[in-house]
């Protein structure tokens, strides 16, 4: 049984950074390509980042290009959101996503597994 385990969401004024961690287990994390999502009140569900199961490529969504930044470390199954300068619209609550599959994708139909979410919030 697959399972995502996001954690270190929270509350931050603007301009600040968190850290969200996505630990999985039961599947071949580095054969596995990783992203995350996020789903703000009233909005659909939309693409923030992703990375190949090397973890040498990536992709970022416009939006946090420069403020954002993913990494992995397949050693521990673990990949990480750097989240900095973070702005009101930024609140959602983010999910980590993995794929069968190593290659980077971008739409959520392309995700076999998700975790539970986890809460960020922004007050300016």
């Amino acid at each position: 049984q697959v399972q995502l385990v996001e954690s270190g969401g929270g509350w931050v004024q603007a301009g600040g950074s968190l850290t969200l961690s996505c630990t999985a287990s039961g599947l071949t994390f580095s054969n596995s390509a990783m992203g995350w999502f996020r789903q703000a009140p009233g909005k659909e569900r939309e693409f923030v980042s992703a990375t190949t199961d090397s973890g040498l490529s990536f992709y970022y969504a416009d939006f946090v290009k420069g403020r954002f930044t993913l990494s992995r470390d397949n050693a521990k199954s673990t990949v990480t959101l750097q989240m900095n300068n973070l702005q009101p619209d930024d609140t959602a609550v983010y999910y980590c996503a993995g794929r069968r599959f190593g290659g980077l994708a971008r739409h959520q139909y392309e995700y076999h597994y998700w975790g539970q979410g986890t809460q960020v919030t922004v007050s300016s």
